[in-house]
């Protein structure tokens, strides 16, 4: 049965992530076995979701995966599950760049058949919150919106208010509401949401919020409504399928810099017979004997200084990929492998050396979005000219390239030119600003890990 449900907001901003955290905190404490999702290509918020809920959460992107994937990843983890809780991205019906359904919150639920219950930020709101609901649950009629959270209400009259016409007006049920509480906020940074692993305060917010979702929240009717499904099926599987085919060690860097991962695509690389050996590279005092590299995203601006001092790791990583060792690294890893990284303030911080530019901290996004990325030349995961979609989000810039002629991709969508170069690919060594979901396509990952084999 898979009992599900999805928490959407009408826009971003208006309590979505507050809500969907709490019902997942509330029921985890009450007992249930909670597996979290989140809509899109984001890693913040399923740091929050895994803290809270003792799972890992994924990401359910069907503009990455398409409807198969998006079930295949579904099925894979909620199996154990009592609910599943999938928070959206966004308002509800936004996709890609505003196109259609693709990517949206509204499409990952009618490719899940899920129920959805919306959340509605009343502050400055009364009967119009019922004008809000009514076009939210009419504007997709194969969309299944079947209750309503309020955020920001004011006093027990206001919430009647809003009640009273949300459900004689629309016909939706109202499963209660969070009070305005100037105190209850999450703390923010220039990627987002603070990470899990940097909020020192995250325990006291999520207590105070479980207090307030076990008083104001009908809990008992959202697994109610959680079980009022559907079966669904998936017609065939592939990305998760076992075999010993590629027998490898790889070395995942994994600590409180370096923890931007889709767990699917941790788990394909085991499935595929790759034994995962994780590392740090902040406390770690060199590379462990490994078949192949992996660095992936995370925020190593906010641990130059820990990571610069730990001289004996960069040199284990600088000799080892110089010497022919596969290592591919995704945003953070690919500022951890340059020369360095210029600070906001100016200060520099030698990091591991192996690609010849340097690392710019910037105050203003640089890129963000899907993109199609075609690759100029062979490299771990295409051949040339072989084409891969991916997400771009980050905030510094490659500067300083001494060798412009070792681009990997060139560019097309997002924000910036199309036919832009990005990433460096030299020998056995693929660094990016991209996030790739290994589901996307399974090839590039078997290229990789064949190459690793061969090392």
């Amino acid at each position: 049965m898979y009992p599900r449900i999805v928490i959407a907001g009408t826009q971003s901003g208006v309590g979505k992530t507050t809500v969907a955290i709490g019902l997942m905190a509330a029921l985890t404490k009450q007992g249930y076995q909670v597996q979290p999702y989140k809509v899109g290509p984001d890693y913040i918020d399923p740091g929050f979701h895994t803290l809270v809920t003792g799972s890992s959460s994924r990401n359910l992107d069907s503009y990455l995966l398409g409807e198969d994937g998006v079930k295949e990843s579904f099925f894979n983890s909620a199996q154990s599950a009592d609910i599943s809780i999938i928070e959206g991205v966004m308002g509800l019906f936004d996709g890609k760049q505003g196109q259609k359904d693709k990517g949206s919150t509204a499409d990952v639920a009618k490719i899940l058949d899920a129920p959805v219950i919306l959340v509605l930020d009343v502050k400055k709101m009364a009967r119009s919150a019922a004008a809000l609901a009514y076009g939210y649950k009419n504007f997709d009629p194969n969309l299944n919106v079947v209750g309503v959270v309020l955020n920001n209400v004011g006093s027990d009259r206001h919430y009647s208010m809003v009640k009273e016409a949300i459900e004689d007006e629309v016909g939706l049920k109202l499963l209660g509401y969070l009070p305005r509480q100037k105190e209850l906020s999450l703390p923010e940074r220039h990627l987002g949401l603070v990470p899990t692993t940097e909020s020192k305060e995250l325990r006291v917010f999520i207590d105070k919020l479980t207090e307030l979702m076990e008083e104001y929240i009908d809990l008992e009717e959202v697994i109610s409504l959680s079980n009022n499904l559907s079966n669904i099926e998936l017609k065939s599987r592939k990305l998760f399928i076992k075999t010993n085919k590629y027998p490898v060690t790889l070395g995942v860097a994994y600590d409180e810099a370096f923890n931007f991962y889709y767990p699917d695509n941790l788990d394909i690389l085991e499935s595929l017979g790759a034994k995962l050996k994780f590392f740090s590279p902040l406390k770690d005092k060199k590379l462990p004997k490994v078949d192949g590299l992996y660095i992936g995203g995370g925020f190593p601006e906010s641990f130059l200084s820990d990571l610069s001092e730990n001289r004996s790791m960069k040199e284990s990583i600088y000799q080892q990929i110089k010497a022919g060792l596969p290592a591919y690294a995704e945003c953070g890893g690919l500022m951890y492998l340059t020369e360095g990284i210029n600070n906001f303030d100016g200060s520099f911080f030698s990091m591991v050396g192996v690609i010849p530019a340097q690392i710019k901290m910037e105050n203003r996004l640089q890129a963000m979005g899907y993109v199609k990325a075609v690759a100029t030349k062979d490299n771990l995961l295409l051949k040339s000219g072989e084409e891969i979609i991916g997400h771009e989000f980050h905030y510094s810039k490659l500067i300083n390239l001494l060798e412009d002629n070792n681009y990997a991709y060139q560019l097309f969508g997002g924000k910036g030119a199309d036919g832009r170069y990005e990433g460096i690919v030299a020998d056995n060594l693929l660094a990016s600003y991209l996030h790739l979901h290994f589901g996307s396509n399974l090839e590039m990952v078997k290229r990789f890990l064949a190459i690793c084999m061969d090392n």
